[in-house]
């Protein structure tokens, strides 16, 4: 039997590391009962999970990323107070801090009859739904991950990063919205090892910073009827 329900917790400001030590976790653990489930005659139901968070200064660089892309040294990066962390999911370097919404869905695709190109571009409209309210139109970009304004255009520029890793079909990271960011914490990396293109908040844009707590309700609410969910908070 296939599990539509989505638990969610909102971890508020934590270190990148409790935060991937928490959904690592649940990542294992969704993992091992699809394991253990070859050699049941009756399946365990597996759990979808999502953690919102916010992030002390860090940068993180994918397993597939370039360590080049990366442009200041350790000295600086203590004086700026940002960590540099390499993990596990794809995609280059990215910038998480303070102002952005995190968001790290543990899913398992099989639920939903999902892989993951459905799944990433499911991400990629939850979030253009979500700019929709503020009369921003997010667009994808061909070839890139995430959600993008002004596509082919000179000042086309990212506003949600995205990046996963999969295992058994198990989902883990997801993707940073810029609310109220810092962006010239951007200036120090090549974005996704992306050259010459911008990044932007939803502050920049609008000129005002809209409600961090209206806007996890809108990405729940976008998440839930994409994937025809029921989303229940919990303390897992």
């Amino acid at each position: 039997m296939k599990n539509k329900t989505i638990l969610y917790k909102d971890l508020g400001l934590t270190d990148y590391q409790n935060a991937f030590d928490i959904q690592t976790a649940l990542f294992e653990k969704t993992k091992q009962i699809k394991i253990e489930n070859k050699y049941r005659e009756k399946q365990v139901t597996t759990e979808n999970y999502l953690i919102f968070t916010e992030h002390p200064h860090v940068y993180t660089l994918g397993k597939s990323g370039n360590e080049s892309n990366l442009l200041i040294g350790e000295a600086e990066r203590q004086q700026r107070r940002v960590q540099f962390i390499k993990t596990n999911r794809g995609g280059d370097i990215t910038y998480h801090g303070p102002g952005q919404i995190v968001g790290y869905p543990i899913i398992d695709l099989d639920n939903f009859d999902l892989d993951i190109l459905a799944y990433m571009r499911l991400l990629e409209e939850m979030i253009i739904r979500v700019l929709s309210n503020y009369n921003i139109k997010g667009e994808r970009s061909e070839g890139e991950t995430g959600v993008w304004l002004d596509v082919g255009k000179p000042q086309v520029r990212k506003i949600c990063a995205m990046g996963v890793k999969t295992s058994r079909w198990v989902t883990m990271h997801g993707f940073a919205l810029n609310v109220d960011t810092d962006l010239s914490y951007f200036n120090h990396i090549i974005p996704c090892g992306i050259k010459n293109k911008g990044v932007t908040s939803l502050q920049k844009e609008l000129g005002y910073t809209p409600d961090k707590n209206v806007l996890k309700q809108q990405i729940l609410t976008g998440l839930a009827d994409l994937l025809g969910a029921e989303i229940r908070g919990t303390d897992f």
